[in-house]
């Protein structure tokens, strides 16, 4: 408890320094056998945030919030198919405004993802089923259950027929996605499920038994609550979801990736917010991020940023992103895919400190995918993408994304999808002035502009196309404007 009370006031001053926040302490060693290891309480958020956010705990507390109440229709039990545990609630309100403070949301869990000015909608009725799915691992401290495979499903009472289906970014949980995603498909009728994706936490990759095996677990986990989602909607609804659509931002993107490569039969589309590019032989961040560490202990120039993908004109962003997501991201996802590499680092990975947290393994900046063993490129074939996807995507990503370069990632999957034949099913959209978090423009509100409005312009566009058949518009750069509300508008033509 002493460790912990040191990470936590550690956490609190660099929010208040507007540094990223680390919270919990993660179990040490490089590997936990076989997934039994219970990490620490707390995380830091890796690769989606690590932005500023106020210590407000390690989760929402089990007893407080809504009362439970009259006023929801249909059934009143919903048993989700596979699940371990499972709790439902009628609430008066399912977003984030109804929500906050209560243990039906977690808003430090989604610090930094959204612009400060981003107007949500509210007063969407309905029930909210929260549970976790059979896991042995128990990186998720969430309710206080201490376990993993944990969900969200939100069953507004004005239902228009669908199902959104997003797993969490980064290392996040379950409820990262609220203000981004929830509240406004909740608005429009939709029901919703999100997923903490099996694991998180800088030491996710203590999960599994052999390398990669925690990053595909995400992958088993959305199909698993996309399945189960489906029948519990047809429980409260009486009819199964006419459309179901995927969609998540960088981890949450890939899976939309994944599935619609995968498990085409399960979705009618999905948009793709900056997903993360996992391919066996590269692109992905094991072939960027060595040379963004390298940068930040001045063995690399700037030459050599830009031939890794990095833009030209986001050199403002690099300080911020070499102390806050460069050396933590690369050493947790080597370790995850590549652990034989630096048996010494990140065997300590979670450190005592923020700082030691974030600070980059020396021995990454010389890391080079090509010259390792086989064994590394079998490791990220469990999880690579192939382009081939099934259903219509929509991919949106920022020229200013300092953390996964679009030269080295979306750029490459849209010519993914051209080589794999599927790109009649694909847009590519590249927003000027976007970066990885959206956070990020209130602190460069002259250079930066928000990813969500353009994301929702995207879920409309998306919709239009599979329900209407009208087309999305071309591949295309959307500018940012001279003027106007950039936080909440985006019109993508």
């Amino acid at each position: 408890m002493r460790f912990l009370r040191r990470v936590e006031r550690a956490g609190a001053r660099s929010a208040a320094d507007g540094g990223p926040l680390a919270g919990e302490e993660g179990p040490r060693g490089l590997r936990s056998p076989a997934r039994t290891r219970p990490p620490g309480p707390v995380v830091v958020l890796l690769a989606t945030t690590l932005a500023a956010v106020a210590a407000t705990g390690a989760g929402p507390a089990a007893g407080a919030g809504p009362e439970r109440g009259a006023g929801c229709a249909g059934p009143e039990r919903l048993p989700v198919p596979g699940a371990e545990h499972q709790r439902v609630v009628c609430l008066p309100d399912l977003t984030t405004a109804g929500l906050a403070g209560t243990p039906y949301t977690d808003m430090a869990d989604q610090a930094g993802l959204t612009a400060a000015g981003t107007r949500n909608p509210s007063g969407v009725p309905g029930r909210q089923v929260d549970g976790y799915f059979p896991d042995d691992s128990t990186f998720n401290t969430t309710h206080g259950w201490n376990h993993d495979a944990q969900f969200v499903i939100r069953l507004p009472e004005r239902w228009n027929g669908g199902l959104v289906v997003t797993g969490a970014p980064g290392t996040r949980k379950q409820y990262a996605t609220d203000t981004a995603v929830s509240d406004h498909v909740l608005a429009r009728g939709y029901a919703y499920a999100a997923t903490d994706k099996g694991n998180s936490t800088v030491d996710f990759h203590q999960d599994g038994k052999r390398p990669g095996d925690a990053v595909a677990e995400w992958n088993r986990r959305t199909t698993e609550l996309t399945r189960a989602a489906k029948k519990v909607v047809a429980q409260r609804y009486g009819r199964a979801p006419r459309r179901t659509y995927v969609t998540g931002l960088s981890n949450g993107g890939y899976l939309a990736r994944w599935q619609l490569e995968n498990r085409p039969e399960l979705y009618d589309g999905g948009v793709d917010w900056e997903g993360s590019l996992w391919t066996a032989d590269g692109p992905s961040l094991l072939t960027s991020l060595p040379t963004a560490v390298a940068h930040g202990i001045g063995a690399a120039d700037d030459r050599a940023m830009y031939r890794a993908g990095f833009a030209r004109g986001s050199e403002f962003l690099w300080e911020y992103h070499r102390t806050a997501y460069w050396g933590v991201t690369q050493k947790t996802y080597r370790a995850e895919f590549d652990p034989s590499y630096d048996p010494a680092c990140p065997g300590a990975s979670a450190g005592s400190t923020v700082e030691e947290i974030l600070a980059p393994c020396a021995s990454d900046a010389r890391y080079d995918l090509e010259r390792r063993p086989a064994s590394v490129r079998r490791a990220l074939g469990k999880v690579a993408l192939t382009g081939r996807i099934g259903k219509p995507l929509l991919t949106l990503h920022g020229d200013l994304d300092t953390l996964l370069p679009l030269a080295a990632d979306s750029a490459v999957y849209r010519r993914m999808t051209d080589r794999a034949g599927a790109g009649r099913l694909h847009r590519f959209y590249t927003v000027a002035g976007g970066t990885h978090t959206d956070g990020l423009y209130d602190s460069h509100p002259d250079r930066l502009r928000p990813i969500l409005p353009c994301h929702r312009s995207a879920f409309d566009a998306l919709t239009a196309w599979v329900e209407r058949g009208t087309p999305p518009p071309a591949d295309r750069t959307v500018a940012r404007p001279a003027g106007g509300d950039v936080v909440n508008s985006c019109p993508l033509r």
